[in-house]
């Protein structure tokens, strides 16, 4: 195991809450303004792998703008409710089995819930593992977590 991923382990966090929840919540009748659940996930590192390149916000946002494809790697009830427009579903636990879905020619994004969700790091082990070029996998860490809370646009999936 990397050194980095032990550190992160090791590393004191809250005690998970009971009712947890993954996805920030918007609070009722205050626009911008969310509610953050801190106590799940393991925090993941910035890099996934050699040659996984990861990426913020803006160079989202440049990638959709570009027309190039982006993958929600969540479960579905969790696309159904909400997701980067422009995104599809392909969840974590179907990655091997629709790789082929994916071209191994072009830049794609891959996300999920964010920082702490194990859901994406998963995925792209899972396409490396069927030959995809790490160069062309792009890790968007923050996910729906920093995408939301950033007051960026979502739409049901």
């Amino acid at each position: 195991m990397p050194t980095e991923q032990r550190t992160a382990r090791s590393v004191r966090r809250l005690p998970r809450r009971p009712d947890a929840f993954m996805v920030p919540r918007p609070v009722a009748g205050e626009p911008g303004r969310f509610v953050v659940d801190a106590t799940w996930g393991t925090i993941n590192p910035i890099t996934l792998a050699d040659g996984v390149r990861t990426v913020g916000e803006l160079e989202v946002v440049a990638h959709l703008k570009r027309g190039l494809p982006i993958v929600d790697s969540r479960r579905p009830d969790f696309f159904a409710a909400a997701t980067i427009p422009g995104a599809r579903n392909v969840p974590h636990t179907e990655t091997a089995a629709r790789s082929c879905e994916l071209d191994p020619e072009i830049d794609t994004v891959l996300f999920c819930n964010g920082p702490q969700c194990a859901a994406t790091p998963r995925a792209i082990q899972e396409l490396l593992d069927a030959g995809h070029p790490a160069e062309r996998l792009l890790y968007y860490r923050g996910g729906m977590h920093d995408w939301m809370t950033l007051g960026l646009p979502s739409t049901p999936g």
